[in-house]
């Protein structure tokens, strides 16, 4: 192959990445026309179809997925070349892309992204934020961040940010003249807001008390996968809600939402970054997973809140919380 012809391959990489050759064109720093003919010289070159051309969409054929598949791996290994020339000068540069879901996201970057642009002015991240699990080698990423209950046993796996808890909340206005559940059981008697999961059914809300363990099935007025909008309904009155205790502590410190069976709530072990077992950890992703446990590392011993006697045991891990 003709050294020349690397650029149109990366080039072509990046539009069948996005599967577009406006937003291909947009990262690469070109325009949309000037990109299109690059990689029809590169099939001319190569004597292929490539992509096939819609008013309405970009595809790959067939044969361009299989060369796509070779061509991305001679891309990764120049890439990481390049990297190790900037690891050689001691200096943690380029593009770190992340698979995480939502959640993830805004509980645990979305604080610290200023400070760490700061402090690594040379790397780029780029945050892909999806519920469903992906195979990072494939999907093109570095890491991603998941449940660690949810992961595949052939990673390597980073905790980030420590255990969590399930916690059950409402709007005063929604409280107001009605009876507080004072059971899990009681939230039949209530209007319950519901996060759909990407395995398509309903999550069903998880309690633990005493060595007792519960997963209710509830009905209520609204069902959505996403998480701020149930959020958003619970604030105005729309009903009961339930969700990871770090979205919501805010809210409960100001009054706007009142948490609700306290003794019930589920503590587990939480988010883990992971990245596959194959790959050598290039100093970009680990001087992250340094700087994301520095600013989650849990505070001093003297300082930390003593555990009151009815705080909830822990529960294992329940198969509805993997899709979340």
């Amino acid at each position: 192959m003709s050294p020349e012809l690397l650029p149109a391959i990366a080039a072509f990489a990046r539009v069948a990445h996005h599967a577009s050759f406006t937003r291909a064109a947009q990262e690469l720093g070109v325009s949309p026309s000037a990109l299109s003919q690059t990689v029809r010289t590169l099939e001319q070159k190569l004597g292929v179809r490539l992509l096939d051309r819609t008013t309405r969409r970009v595809g790959v054929t067939e044969l361009g997925q299989q060369f796509l598949m070779g061509a991305q791996q001679g891309l990764a290994a120049l890439a990481q070349a390049v990297e190790g020339i900037d690891e050689a000068r001691d200096k943690p540069a380029g593009l770190l892309r992340l698979n995480v879901s939502r959640v993830a996201a805004e509980l645990l970057f979305f604080p610290h992204l200023g400070a760490f642009a700061n402090a690594y002015p040379d790397i780029t991240l780029e945050f892909v934020c999806d519920n469903r699990m992906v195979d990072l080698v494939e999907g093109g990423f570095d890491a991603g961040i998941r449940l660690g209950e949810s992961l595949a046993q052939d990673v390597v796996a980073v905790p980030v940010g420590g255990p969590l808890r399930m916690v059950t909340y409402a709007a005063p206005s929604y409280l107001k003249g009605r009876k507080p559940p004072r059971t899990p059981e009681d939230l039949r008697e209530h209007r319950c807001l519901n996060y759909r999961l990407t395995t398509g059914g309903l999550y069903r809300w998880e309690y633990a008390h005493d060595g007792r363990v519960l997963d209710v099935e509830l009905a209520g007025p609204l069902v959505s996968n996403d998480a701020d909008l149930l959020l958003a309904a619970a604030r105005s009155g729309a009903g009961i809600a339930t969700s990871f205790e770090g979205a919501v502590r805010e809210d409960f410190a100001s009054g706007r939402l009142v948490p609700l069976l306290e003794p019930w709530w589920p503590t587990f072990p939480g988010f883990y970054l992971y990245y596959p077992s194959r790959a050598q950890m290039p100093r970009k992703l680990r001087v992250f997973i340094d700087f994301l446990q520095a600013r989650h590392a849990p505070p001093p011993v003297s300082q930390r809140a003593v555990k009151p006697a009815s705080a909830p045991r822990s529960r294992p891990p329940s198969p509805a919380r993997r899709a979340r």
